[in-house]
C-alpha cells in the first residue's frame, strides 16, 4: 500500500527476512531517541530482538515503510486479533469490544516526520480498531497518540509485568 503525505512518500509492505539487516538499525535509533528524550527504561536489555524481529516476520506481522530513496525508514509490528496482555486492563476499560489489531515494536530513523501517521492509516486501512500500549516515560509516543486521536484506556501489563499505558481508537 502506498501512502502519500506532505512528509514523505511511503510505501508499506509485509518485512522480509531479507529485510532484518535494514530493520534491526531503527531500533537502535529509537533507543537513542528515546534515551535522549527522557524515557530511560523502555526497550532496555537488547528487546527488541533480532530473533523477536525475525518472529514477528515469520508470523507475517513485521511491516516496513520504504522512503523514495528505497531506505526503510520505519518498521512495527500489527497483530489483528486478540491480544493476550490486552486481556485485562485496570484503571479503565477499552472503548468497545470489537476485533482490533494492536501496534507493537514501532521505530523510526528518524529522517522523516509524523510517520506513525502513515503507520495508523495503513492499520486503519485492516481494521477499525486500533489498540497500542507504551511505557510512561515516552513523551514523545504519549504525544503522538493524544495528536492521532487515541483515547486513554487504562493500564496494562507486559508478560513481564511492568505495567503500560493502553490506548485505543476506533473509526
Amino acid at each position: 500500500m502506498n501512502i502519500t503525505t506532505k512528509r514523505a512518500k511511503i510505501e508499506i509492505r509485509k518485512g522480509q527476512i531479507a529485510d532484518i539487516d535494514a530493520i534491526m538499525p531503527l531500533f537502535d535509533a529509537a533507543r537513542r531517541f528515546m534515551r535522549a528524550t527522557g524515557n530511560m527504561s523502555q526497550w532496555t536489555g537488547g528487546y527488541p530482538s533480532r530473533a523477536d524481529i525475525l518472529a514477528d516476520i515469520r508470523a507475517g506481522n513485521n511491516y516496513i515503510g520504504i522512503d523514495a530513496d528505497g531506505e526503510v525508514v520505519i518498521t512495527f509490528a500489527f497483530i489483528v486479533g486478540d491480544d493476550p496482555t490486552y486481556s485485562v486492563i485496570e484503571e479503565g476499560s477499552w472503548l468497545n469490544d470489537n476485533r482490533y489489531g494492536t501496534i507493537h515494536r514501532i521505530a523510526s530513523n528518524g529522517k522523516h516526520s509524523r510517520l506513525m501517521d502513515e503507520c495508523v492509516d495503513f492499520c486503519h486501512s485492516i481494521v477499525s480498531d486500533i489498540r497500542i500500549d507504551t511505557h510512561h516515560d515516552n513523551k514523545a509516543m504519549l504525544g503522538a497518540l493524544a495528536r492521532l486521536g487515541f483515547s486513554y484506556c487504562g493500564i496494562i501489563y507486559c508478560r513481564d509485568g511492568s505495567p503500560r499505558r493502553a490506548y485505543q481508537r476506533s473509526r
